[in-house]
């Protein structure tokens, strides 16, 4: 096969524009030899069962899938009966940026709050968590969080433990989306279960793609009382994997070591290392006009520039409008950064400002 892109081009618009990591490779041709039987009752599946239940808990259930969208719609169906709907915070990938797959698909109803920072707090969730027993309203039967969020910030455990009790207490449960559970994990410097199981969540997704991963993700079932059916929603809504052994692998890849974390770990200082550089920019003059919007907590820069700078930095470097009527911008980091990248990066934006 002929490599048909410029190795050499470098992003700043997604984690999904990353490769897969080398060892992810490696496991999904260590896995390629001889004959496993196919749906998921292959040693991998197996063995990822294992490996899940030792970062979050004997009992847990891991259902692997092929995308963040398809574990989110999955999950969440699972969850909620017909008349179901979800509190989420507007900004939630769930609300914005999966194509209303959520209610096209699964049929659910979010009831979207406004929040600052893209989380959600107790008395943010009572704005919509009322009328139940009302025959003319969906009723409020999940909360959704997203960890990290949308806009890069951070739930503590003791947030997320607040929301679980919080949503627990008025007959709801607690879900999460884990797209970056693990850059999470890393810049909280916690074990994965320390703001899942041990905080209350009932169902999660765990992200693999964003993280090194050639597509493979997990609807992840910590309370087996919070979900139904899973077992056919799953091929319901196409995300049964025939050879599953292959999405497995990555996983295990991932989780059954610390690549997990090691990745992580790299685009989260990636991200600090962009920050710094251009705050260093700021403060020397050589940026000018350029401030950030939210605080660089896990592996996203969020900023708002210049008139005009975002469309020729993008000459150079790709990366999206966030919100584009405030020139805000958003700059992400991979596993594969590096600080040549970043500061590469930096002195366009400075050549610019």
């Amino acid at each position: 096969m002929t490599t048909l892109h410029d190795t050499a081009v470098r992003g700043f618009a997604s984690d999904n524009y990353s490769g897969v990591h080398p060892e992810v490779l490696a496991a999904i041709a260590a896995a390629n030899d001889g004959h496993q039987i196919a749906y998921g009752e292959d040693a991998y599946t197996v063995r990822l069962q294992e490996v899940f239940a030792h970062h979050f808990g004997e009992g847990v259930q891991a259902f692997p899938v092929f995308n963040g969208t398809g574990a989110n719609v999955t999950g969440l169906q699972s969850m909620l009966p017909r008349w179901g709907a979800v509190i989420a915070a507007s900004t939630a990938h769930i609300n914005v940026d999966e194509g209303g797959a959520p209610e096209r698909v699964a049929g659910i109803k979010i009831l979207n709050v406004p929040t600052e920072d893209g989380k959600l707090t107790p008395d943010l969730v009572d704005r919509e968590a009322w009328g139940w027993g009302d025959e003319h309203r969906a009723q409020p039967l999940v909360v959704s969080i997203t960890q990290s969020t949308e806009l890069g910030t951070l739930y503590t455990p003791e947030e997320i433990r607040a929301l679980a009790d919080h949503a627990h207490a008025r007959g709801m449960r607690l879900h999460l989306d884990g797209a970056r559970i693990s850059n999470a994990a890393a810049a909280l410097d916690v074990p994965l279960r320390a703001f899942t199981t041990d905080a209350g969540v009932d169902v999660f997704s765990f992200g693999g793609t964003k993280n090194g991963a050639l597509g493979a993700e997990a609807v992840v079932v910590l309370d087996p009382a919070a979900s139904e059916g899973l077992l056919y929603l799953r091929k319901l809504n196409m995300q049964l994997s025939s050879k599953m052994r292959f999405v497995s692998a990555q996983l295990i890849a991932l989780l059954d070591g610390d690549l997990y974390l090691r990745n992580a770990r790299h685009s989260n200082a990636m991200a600090q290392r962009l920050r710094a550089g251009v705050e260093a920019g700021i403060a020397d003059g050589s940026i000018s006009g350029v401030a950030f919007s939210q605080p660089t907590q896990s592996n996203g820069v969020f900023a708002t520039l210049p008139d005009g700078v975002a469309d020729e930095l993008r000459k150079a470097f790709r990366f999206y409008d966030w919100d584009a009527a405030k020139n805000e911008v958003r700059w992400m980091c991979s596993f594969d950064t590096t600080a040549d990248d970043v500061d590469a990066f930096v002195a366009e934006l400075a050549r610019l400002t």
